[in-house]
C-alpha cells in the first residue's frame, strides 16, 4: 500500500469528534483530489503529520515552543519520501523533535487541524495536520532539538502560551481517546 493509500484509509476510517469535523471533512477533500496533496510542493495546502504525546505517569502532553513560530505546538512536520504512513511520519517526527525513543503509537488518527503559515514567499499556505495519538514510555525523557526553543510536559488545565491554532480543542478530543483506551 502506498502513502497515499494509507492516507487516504487512515483518514476514511477517523471518527472526529463534532468539533473536529469540519477540519476533517476538508482534508479528506483535498487528499480525494490525489496523492499531491501530501507534498510540501504543493501550492496552497498540503497535509502534515504530527503527534500528541501523552505520559500516564505525568498526566501531561509533550509540547514544543516552535523556534520560527515563537509558538507552543505539538511535534509534527512534513511527510518524506520514505514515510509508508501518516502514523509512521508523525512517529519519525516526534522521535526527531522530541528525542524519545519507543513511543506506542495509536494507528487512527485522533483530529484534523487546519491552520495557516506563511512560506517562505510569504504567501498564505494551509496545513492539514493529522494528528496522532502517541505514549511515551515511563521515565522517558524529552531531548530539544534544533526545531524547537524548549520542549515541556504540560497538562490541559496548565496549557503554555502562546499556543498554536486549536490546542485546546485537540487536546480535549485527545483526552477523550485516552479514556476510551483505558
Amino acid at each position: 500500500m502506498s502513502l497515499y493509500e494509507s492516507a487516504l484509509a487512515a483518514l476514511t476510517a477517523m471518527r472526529p469528534a463534532d468539533d473536529g469535523q469540519a477540519d476533517w471533512r476538508t482534508t479528506l477533500e483535498l487528499v480525494r483530489r490525489g496523492p499531491e496533496a501530501l507534498w510540501r510542493e504543493r501550492p496552497g495546502a498540503h497535509v502534515t503529520a504530527s503527534a500528541l504525546v501523552y505520559s500516564r505517569e505525568r498526566d501531561a502532553f509533550l509540547l514544543s515552543l516552535h523556534r520560527k513560530f515563537g509558538i507552543w505546538v505539538q511535534l509534527g512536520g512534513h511527510l518524506d519520501d520514505t514515510d509508508e504512513t501518516l502514523a509512521g511520519a508523525a512517529l519519525r517526527e516526534a522521535t526527531e523533535e522530541g528525542g524519545i525513543a519507543d513511543l506506542a503509537v495509536d494507528p487512527v488518527p485522533v483530529d484534523v487541524d487546519v491552520h495557516e503559515v506563511p512560506n517562505c514567499a510569504g504567501r498564505r499556505l494551509l496545513h492539514h495536520d493529522v494528528m496522532f495519538l502517541m505514549y511515551a514510555p515511563a521515565g522517558a525523557v524529552e531531548q530539544v532539538s534544533d526545531e524547537s526553543l524548549a520542549l515541556g510536559w504540560f497538562s490541559v488545565a496548565d496549557l503554555p502560551s502562546p499556543r498554536g491554532t486549536d490546542v485546546d480543542r485537540v487536546l480535549r478530543n485527545v483526552l477523550e481517546r485516552i479514556a476510551q483506551d483505558a
